[in-house]
């Protein structure tokens, strides 16, 4: 399994100027190849370099070609995934970008581990960098190291390197726990917990209302707040997905499926039109929350699944009856076929669960799913009547 570590460089002013001048230089050549690639609609990575290569590297002479390749292949990704949002009529131009961090190869920079030293390729040259590494990734000391992209931000540069460590096996236990992903309650789980801190919100809601006093104003002091305050919302809403993942996986067993919803699109599913609902709509990151889990989880013996999430919050978990009578209030779950009631988020974990168990999920072998016992109420497909069936969702 792969992980980046943060490496922070202690550069001298002149190796800065080379870093920087490799960044504008690398960031030249990913644009020309873009403007390149969305002209002829192509992204194929090798027509790119067949048709940019040589005359981009007259035209920057001082980035070594491996640089140059690697730009190639960054543009190829860009165009790509933007011919894709053209074809399925999202909105979507030509990729550009003013900072393009340059990526590195095995070719291109060394990580000297024991000398705290790292050495890369420049317009200037290579050069021998000493840098620092975190405290809580003193672990990956010493790993295998993959490719590396160089960041720079407010005069400092870290380079961010990935390394390859051992995965760790995953046991076949057949345990599972769901996890319903919300923006009031940040995260409940098929076991009872419920997860995240209500302040969080306001936090977030007092930073829009300060950044929004601060543009409407527009004087050069605002502006310099505004500067200030770049980044922050990010930061910390970083900080409490990096939180939230980690508490809901404190205490679960190796060999434990986590299951989420497959939330992808759902912003253009969701009637939230207009307001502070829109907002905290779109500044959901799920997909954050998302990839957190998954790389704990593998660091800790477990898998992270997706399963469809239509019904999930509307049906029974009890008798499997679907309505949306059965949400009375947003916070409140009673079943108006069997008088059950619950916690909606908590209701909607065990489904998510449950969905998985009787085999939605993807698992890695489809026969396990009908081996595992009930749980919750549910069971296997084979172990299900013809209505419960239909209830979740199989039509057989």
């Amino acid at each position: 399994m792969d992980r980046t570590v943060r490496l922070l460089l202690h550069s001298t002013p002149s190796q800065a100027d080379a870093l920087a001048g490799t960044l504008i230089a690398f960031t030249s050549v990913f644009n020309a190849v873009c403007a390149e690639g969305w002209q002829r609609q192509e992204g194929n990575a090798f027509n790119l370099q067949r048709f940019t290569y040589h005359a981009n590297k007259a035209a920057v002479p001082a980035l070594v070609s491996d640089l140059h390749i690697q730009a190639i292949h960054k543009a190829s990704e860009a165009v790509k995934s933007a011919i894709t949002r053209q074809k399925q009529g999202r909105k979507t131009g030509q990729p550009r970008s003013a900072h393009c961090p340059p990526r590195y190869n095995g070719h291109t920079y060394k990580v000297h581990w024991n000398e705290g030293l790292v050495n890369l390729s420049s317009v200037a040259g290579r050069l021998r960098i000493p840098f620092t590494l975190p405290g809580y990734a003193q672990r990956y000391h010493g790993a295998p190291t993959a490719s590396a992209d160089l960041i720079g931000r407010g005069g400092r540069w870290w380079l961010h390197v990935v390394v390859a460590l051992p995965a760790v096996p995953v046991p076949e236990t057949g345990a599972a726990i769901g996890i319903d992903l919300g923006l009031c309650r940040p995260a409940v789980t098929s076991d009872n917990r419920f997860l995240g801190q209500r302040h969080w919100r306001e936090v977030d809601r007092r930073a829009f209302r300060l950044r929004r006093a601060l543009q409407s104003n527009g004087s050069e002091s605002a502006k310099r707040h505004l500067r200030r305050l770049a980044g922050r919302t990010l930061r910390f809403r970083r900080d409490c997905d990096h939180v939230l993942s980690k508490r809901v996986l404190t205490g679960v067993a190796p060999g434990t499926t986590v299951v989420v919803e497959n939330l992808t699109n759902i912003r253009a599913r969701v009637k939230a039109r207009r307001g502070d609902a829109r907002r905290r709509l779109h500044a959901w990151s799920f997909a954050q929350i998302k990839g957190f889990l998954t790389y704990k989880a593998e660091d800790q013996g477990c898998r992270v699944v997706g399963v469809d999430p239509r019904h999930t919050s509307q049906r029974c978990n009890r008798c499997g009856d679907i309505s949306r009578a059965n949400r009375p209030q947003p916070a409140l779950f009673a079943c108006r076929a069997c008088s059950h009631r619950a916690n909606a988020d908590a209701n909607a974990a065990r489904n998510i669960r449950d969905r998985y168990l009787v085999g939605w999920g993807k698992l890695p072998d489809r026969r396990a799913a009908v081996k595992r016992p009930i749980v919750g109420g549910v069971g296997a497909p084979h172990q299900l009547s013809p209505t419960s069936r239909r209830s979740l969702g199989d039509g057989s």
